[in-house]
């Protein structure tokens, strides 16, 4: 999906079994390992004292088998220390189910985060379908702690999104489904069939709608949305009538981290699981294994070119033609930066040339995001942020990975969603 989405999903901020199909027919091969290995100890190596505590990380650290104790210890630790009251309903949840996949006692975040689902309301029956993806997180935490007690909840929740009627999201998509598959397979003894009734409803729909996102070459929506559809896809008591060939998305996977693709500590935790045979709906099963680092095998490489010391240029316009903001413009520069640069050294060098171009940003679970551009800044609430197109095609990575080519013209429009 588009950066905007997966910045949206983290404003607002993984699962349940294992399914035979993952672990067995889509399976990494034995001489590919290593590169799964290679993503794995780059996202280990992201966690530092200085660096955003990101729970999924731990998690898909917990469900791989870490190899950086160290890293796996203090992002645990940081985690412990975390309060509720500065967490959001999807960043408390994954909090619990980090610290539960570290065996771990999550302590007083459960009942607050029951609490704040008992009360939990969309803003309407066109409620943007990314506003969910934050309780379909909550419901699946809740689930694997007390299913009987969530039971109401996750179905209150499952009525409210048959109700809606914005266009499908596909993180969400995937995320409901992994959370009402685990309520699903632990409805109670004695509970009334329509549970499972509803829930079954609601899952078919999720998942007839992943698998119109599935390519021909398997990728599912784009590559950093297709971690969370595998997950959905191969674990969902509901089948969708379009077969998923999990063997393809796979072999395609391999080849985008082969590519590089897969660099940002965020997007290789949301892949990791479906590449280890697991899903969020592990997370009450880790092991907690005695401390024992492995050396995990590493892909060899050729020795890398050393970088080019010339220059690229790449023009940047910021754009705001928005109604309702008083400050309308469109601006553009022509930035000269060394080649192989990230989206970031260009914005910082626009800065540095002309004071109009001057931005402020916002660290979050998938790195740095623009928050404002020429003092006009995002607002969740006039759903208004900052979108980066290269030429008309929106980028899926944000400006601290994205690496501009010469004479790429790079656009900053304020949109609304």
């Amino acid at each position: 999906m588009a950066w905007f989405a997966l910045h949206l999903l983290n404003l607002l901020w993984a699962v349940a079994g294992t399914s035979t199909q993952t672990r067995s027919s889509c399976s990494v091969p034995p001489a590919q390992q290593p590169l799964v290995n290679g993503i794995q100890v780059l996202m280990e190596n992201s966690v530092t004292s200085s660096a955003f505590p990101n729970p999924s990380v731990l998690i898909a650290m917990n469900l791989a088998g870490a190899y950086n104790l160290e890293a796996q210890k203090l992002l645990t630790y940081k985690l412990l220390a975390s309060d509720a009251a500065d967490l959001t309903t999807g960043q408390l949840a994954l909090t619990i189910m980090a610290l539960t996949s570290s065996c771990r006692d999550p302590g007083n975040k459960v009942s607050i985060l029951q609490r704040q689902m008992e009360n939990w309301a969309p803003s309407g029956s066109d409620a943007e379908a990314s506003s969910f993806y934050g309780p379909s997180l909550a419901i699946l935490a809740l689930c694997q702690k007390n299913p009987e007690v969530t039971l109401p909840i996750a179905a209150r929740f499952a009525k409210t999104l048959l109700a809606n009627s914005s266009p499908f999201n596909i993180d969400t998509g995937a995320m409901v489904t992994l959370a009402l598959t685990c309520m699903y397979n632990k409805i109670p003894v004695g509970s009334e069939e329509g549970y499972r009734t509803l829930f079954g409803q609601v899952l078919k729909d999720m998942v007839e709608h992943i698998s119109m996102r599935i390519k021909d070459n398997g990728i599912i929506g784009d590559i950093y949305s297709t971690g969370l559809a595998m997950q959905a896809l191969s674990v969902t008591p509901e089948q969708p009538n379009k077969e998923w060939h999990c063997k393809k998305t796979m072999d395609t996977i391999l080849n985008e981290i082969k590519q590089g693709k897969f660099h940002n500590p965020m997007s290789i935790a949301q892949i990791l699981p479906s590449l280890e045979g697991k899903t969020y709906l592990d997370v009450p099963h880790v092991s907690c294994s005695p401390d024992h680092e492995v050396q995990p095998t590493l892909p060899t490489y050729p020795s890398p070119v050393p970088p080019s010391a010339s220059n690229i240029t790449v023009m940047y316009t910021i754009n705001n033609q928005l109604r309702g903001v008083e400050l309308l413009f469109n601006v553009t520069i022509d930035v000269s930066v060394k080649s192989g640069s990230v989206l970031l050294v260009v914005l910082e060098e626009a800065q540095r040339k002309n004071p109009v171009f001057k931005f402020e940003t916002t660290m979050t679970s998938w790195g740095l995001v623009i928050s404002s551009i020429n003092n006009i800044a995002e607002n969740v609430n006039h759903k208004t942020y900052w979108q980066f197109l290269s030429g008309k095609t929106p980028l899926n990575e944000g400006v601290a990975d994205y690496i501009p080519f010469n004479h790429e013209h790079i656009t900053a429009n304020f949109t609304q969603y």
